[in-house]
């Protein structure tokens, strides 16, 4: 089979096809093994305009404007050249471009559509959404409830082109612990992680809180937050304060380079969330890809990671005495046990073989 992949989003910024293909290495796995059975091309909108062939997969760089954003006739006709059986297009925010799309690929050729956190659109977006819906033949999931809600609030018409697949995969995979914790200087027993922004949708004063309480009861654990946007930064010095006698369970990390979370992933025993909504779990699949025991909310993509919580505990969102209940549960688990059955749950459903073989199915499905 023949893929084409394409996306409406330009990125000026990245001028360089090496780098672009580095900052997106997590998804590019996923082309990589497709790669391995079938014709793989991939369109990537960035200030550069040429052609790479890289690990299996033919890369074409287009440089777009404003008004070719919106309607991207130079886009759709090289597609269209590209004579492929399947495009796959990034994001269901973009259904006038769609509708555009499929009037140039014409009956035969087959879209599909992966969802990338998109809540659904209203009004005149809506609307577009609904009219493009008729020419869509597959949209890809994280979590099967993550579009049941778009059909739901009408935006789309049908469950029975929603697939489950996760979005993204992980680079990172397990090294020896004591040489991560060479690295990172991690210490405590047990080690919690953190790897999310401090912002309000992804809840860490409810985690930082619950935690603290936990800290009371096991004075050896210790929570490592690593972030790149700190907004609540402040609140959880308040929090701290608050706790003045366990706050040292809690070392706020910071930021760090995306390369050096390997070590990081590998000096811990369970990774923690607090998020409200997540299209996916970037963070989280790059744990579980090295190990690491969950406790995360119990959203959709959370669930859909962790098999209902089988492989993982999960907690109503904002309930700090259900968190609470999670972290003393912890102490239940055996780490090494766990990592096993993790390692393998990670390599059957989120790993970039596995992604690749769900496109393959559904595309062979259509």
């Amino acid at each position: 089979m023949r893929f084409v992949f394409a996306s409406y989003c330009y990125t000026p910024e990245y001028k360089r096809p090496e780098e672009w293909l580095n900052r997106v290495k997590f998804y590019g796995g996923i082309l990589e093994a497709l790669a391995l059975h079938h014709t793989v091309i991939s369109i990537e909108q960035i200030d550069y305009e040429g052609a790479l062939l890289h690990n299996g997969v033919q890369y074409y760089f287009k440089r777009t404007s404003k008004f070719g954003r919106k309607f991207p006739v130079r886009l759709h006709r090289f597609i269209m050249s590209l004579e492929s059986d399947f495009v796959f297009v990034h994001g269901l925010h973009f259904p006038l471009q769609l509708l555009q799309l499929r009037a140039y690929l014409g009956s035969q050729v087959k879209i599909m559509v992966q969802h990338h956190a998109e809540l659904p659109g209203n009004g005149m977006i809506e609307i577009l959404q609904q009219l493009a819906d008729r020419y869509i033949n597959a949209y890809l999931f994280a979590s099967h409830n993550l579009g049941l809600n778009w059909v739901n609030r009408g935006n789309l018409a049908s469950v029975q082109k929603i697939h489950e697949v996760m979005e993204v995969s992980s680079v990172f995979y397990p090294i020896d612990r004591q040489s991560a914790i060479s690295k990172t200087g991690v210490k405590g027993a047990p080690v919690f992680l953190w790897v999310a922004r401090l912002e309000q949708k992804k809840d860490p004063l409810n985690v930082v809180r619950a935690f603290l309480e936990f800290a009371k009861i096991n004075t050896g654990a210790r929570l490592y937050m690593i972030y790149h946007v700190d907004d609540l930064l402040s609140n959880i010095h308040e929090v701290l304060n608050e706790y003045a006698d366990v706050s040292g369970s809690i070392v706020l990390v910071g930021q760090l380079q995306h390369d050096d979370l390997i070590y990081w992933y590998n000096s811990a025993d369970f990774i923690i969330s607090g998020s409200i909504y997540e299209g996916a779990g970037t963070a989280i699949c790059e744990a579980i890809s090295c190990g690491l025991f969950p406790v995360l909310t119990a959203i959709p993509s959370f669930q859909m990671m962790t098999g209902n919580g089988k492989f993982g505990l999960l907690y109503e969102a904002g309930n700090k005495q259900e968190l609470l209940n999670c972290l003393l549960k912890t102490a239940e688990v055996n780490i090494q046990d766990a990592q096993v059955t993790i390692l393998d749950h990670y390599k059957t459903e989120l790993s970039f073989s596995a992604i690749a073989g769900k496109i393959s199915q559904i595309a062979s499905s259509l």
